[in-house]
């Protein structure tokens, strides 16, 4: 019996050695990160006066969801809009909102962690979105597209800091925040999204590494606009919608407005029953449609340029299936997150925020096109009322951004192959502006300059 014993310690440590060996052979062959990535209709967070509640209030709200989903990107939509610059007098939030956010929110919940991308509020709208990241895991390489139609839609260009950064090993990634038009009517989403795809169309001959995000307003898969994202006539262009097109828990046609006990699990609007609790604000019902999702290239699927959704890791934060026509907090007790997550999730927004994972390939011997070092760049002297950039040619599309100090985008131009010099009239204020030339495959090279 002893020898019997004995043996058997023996075989456990050699199978433990064994697993081990393997463990730690995967890990120096193949090197990954997981970055979580959340969106999150915040509903007029920052408006004044202020529907919901103070300030401050909702950033502790905040807070506490973020401490609880632990993102390392967030996108948020439907923040109230506010000024773009000093003097600018649209908009109900206070002047530099996004980084009362930053400051009392975020990075309250981790410190030190966030920083946000460069803003825009062209279509001059009541709410806009804003695009925070990890900032030791992420880069911002500017706009490379920004369709507007009653909002803004922007896409945002993040490069991945890898360990060989500095050599010009780097993954980029492409997010776009949607927030249609809500109601029954769906002229006004279809041309929204279609002007964004025609906008994508014009930069990418197949979309690269691309997630659209946000609260999209469909009420079933039969949109006109929903199929243009997941069936392009275009394959290359398409988008996947992970519970359909990866995980396998839903098929197509689907139609989730009229049959939401098919969709519990995923329902994102609305957090609360009543019309009048906690407050008037937003839509009531309870859980009654999916609005808000998260869609994926093609390349986001299969992981060809290094980053690649994990399969079922998409998910709605404090949805636990069980809240059909019910408030998040009503019985049955809600356990799918702590108390205190469920309770901020009722009081922030009437939306579910939404997230999934993505692993990224961070090894060394990984092989890619990309080069961190962008396309020379020089400007005129002195910048009066039209400035002159000369430029290297870089074979392909080049893409001129100048934004003012607090990122509003002042000018956009696509430079054609062969260009090296563009003149172009520049009649902003006098002030200090932010110049950056990018392409496809590099980040950007920036210039500040004082006009």
């Amino acid at each position: 019996m002893i020898r019997l014993t004995y043996n058997i310690k023996i075989k456990s440590i050699k199978k433990a050695m064994l697993i081990a060996f393997f463990m730690l052979f995967f890990q120096f062959s193949y090197s990954q990160d997981t970055v979580r990535i959340m969106a999150y209709n915040v509903l007029y967070y920052g408006d004044r006066p202020a529907c919901q509640g103070p300030h401050s209030s909702y950033h502790d709200y905040l807070k506490t969801i973020v401490s609880y989903g632990n993102p390392d990107i967030i996108g948020l939509e439907k923040v109230a809009a506010f000024p773009m610059y000093t003097g600018d007098n649209s908009g109900s939030a206070p002047l530099g909102f996004a980084d009362s956010i930053l400051r009392f929110a975020l990075n309250t919940a981790f410190t030190g962690r966030y920083a946000y991308c460069s803003y825009t509020n062209t279509s001059g709208a009541d709410n806009l979105s804003l695009l925070y990241y990890d900032k030791s895991k992420f880069g911002f390489a500017g706009i490379v597209s920004s369709y507007q139609n009653v909002t803004d839609f922007n896409t945002y260009k993040l490069y991945y800091k890898t360990s060989r950064l500095a050599l010009g090993d780097t993954i980029f990634l492409y997010v776009i925040l949607n927030h249609t038009q809500s109601g029954n009517s769906a002229t006004t989403r279809n041309a929204q999204i279609a002007g964004t795809l025609t906008q994508l169309s014009g930069i990418f001959s197949t979309l690269p590494n691309v997630i659209d995000m946000g609260d999209f307003n469909f009420h079933n898969s039969s949109e006109t606009g929903y199929q243009a994202l997941i069936a392009p006539l275009n394959a290359g262009f398409a988008f996947n919608d992970p519970p359909f097109s990866v995980d396998g828990t839903y098929t197509y046609p689907a139609d989730w407005d009229n049959h939401p006990d098919n969709y519990a699990a995923c329902l994102t609007t609305s957090t609360r029953l009543s019309s009048s609790v906690p407050n008037n604000c937003g839509t009531s019902g309870g859980g009654k449609s999916w609005y808000d999702h998260m869609l994926f290239s093609t390349p986001m699927m299969n992981g060809s340029l290094r980053m690649q959704y994990i399969p079922h890791s998409y998910r709605t934060i404090g949805n636990d299936g069980n809240r059909v026509s019910m408030s998040i907090n009503d019985a049955p007790t809600n356990s799918s997150a702590p108390a205190s997550v469920i309770e901020a999730l009722f009081q922030m927004s009437n939306k579910y925020p939404v997230m999934a994972d993505v692993r990224i390939d961070t090894s060394a011997t990984a092989s890619v096109p990309y080069r961190v070092a962008g396309p020379s760049l020089s400007l005129s002297s002195p910048v009066t009322d039209q400035l002159t950039v000369t430029f290297n040619d870089s074979g392909g599309k080049l893409y001129l951004l100048c934004t003012d100090m607090l990122g509003r985008i002042c000018l956009r131009y696509t430079i054609e192959p062969g260009q090296q010099q563009i003149t172009f009239p520049f009649t902003e204020a006098p002030g200090t502006y932010c110049l950056a030339l990018y392409g496809e495959n590099c980040t950007a090279n920036k210039i500040l300059f004082i006009k």
